[in-house]
């Protein structure tokens, strides 16, 4: 059995992580954390998450909650960087799924996890994560004669744009085009903005209603047009990955890994 922590465990992904986390036969939770203040506080993290009582009380403190195998955070920057000083104080390992860290919290979350087996990434759908790998070689394929747009679409109460997971698609079609995805990068467009050059990377975030997660990437030329798509119907698709991920991490060496050392990419 792999014993668990959910961070942020009233929020919806925390909340899936619970039920999923409930209905796996080699999972156990222990542990489940919400911020400061927050309303479920004290109530029992299964209730919250509809998955019947587990006997697993919602605490705001981290540090209280003694054992558990892996700590998994989905939840904010600053509460993750608290999270992850938490973790790396008890040796113990995790999985990452926040995003909209500033450059200065990324280097201090690397920096703090470096101690303890780590799996961070921008998306853990194990499709999505494939689709990372077919994106670059795509690009490597197909070259500079394509104009490549990356558009997404997340629920309208999604606080970062774009998504950690169109910046990656955008980063793995630039390093298949020997580009730096800083230096192309063009967030939308409006007014005159002249004609589109040959090495931009077009970035473009839609944010409506309860979209679970929508990422394209668009290659076009003169006649045709490719598209390579990842449709997110549920939450569960980043949930099980997330768990397939902290059964990795419960037997890893120390280090900072991603989605795919997980799968083996």
């Amino acid at each position: 059995m792999t014993d668990l922590i959910i961070c942020g465990a009233s929020g919806r992904m925390g909340q899936r992580l619970v039920h999923l986390t409930a209905d796996a036969p080699d999972l156990n939770l222990v542990g489940a954390t919400e911020r400061a203040g927050h309303s479920d506080l004290g109530r029992d993290a299964g209730v919250v998450a509809g998955a019947g009582e587990l006997g697993v009380e919602l605490v705001d403190d981290l540090g209280s909650i003694e054992g558990g195998d892996v700590a998994i955070a989905f939840t904010l920057p600053e509460a993750t960087l608290a999270d992850a000083a938490t973790c790396a104080a008890a040796g113990r390992p995790m999985v990452v799924g926040t995003t909209g860290f500033s450059e200065n919290e990324l280097a201090t979350f690397k920096q703090t996890v470096a101690t303890v087996p780590c799996v961070f990434a921008p998306n853990f759908s194990t499709a999505m994560n494939v689709l990372f790998r077919l994106v670059e070689e795509a690009a490597r394929i197909l070259g500079d004669d394509y104009d490549v747009e990356v558009v997404e679409a997340h629920h309208r109460l999604k606080v970062d744009a774009p998504s950690g997971s169109a910046l990656r698609l955008a980063e793995r079609a630039a390093a298949g085009l020997n580009r730096s995805l800083p230096d192309v990068v063009v967030h939308g467009r409006e007014g005159v903005t002249g004609e589109r050059t040959q090495k931009e990377i077009g970035m473009h975030a839609l944010r409506l209603g309860d979209v679970a997660g929508d990422h394209s990437v668009f290659y076009g030329a003169l006649g045709e047009f490719l598209e390579l798509r990842h449709h997110a119907t549920s939450r569960d698709a980043f949930a099980r990955g997330a768990l397939r991920a902290a059964r990795f991490a419960a037997s890893a060496e120390a280090g900072l890994y991603d989605m795919g050392d997980v799968l083996g990419l």
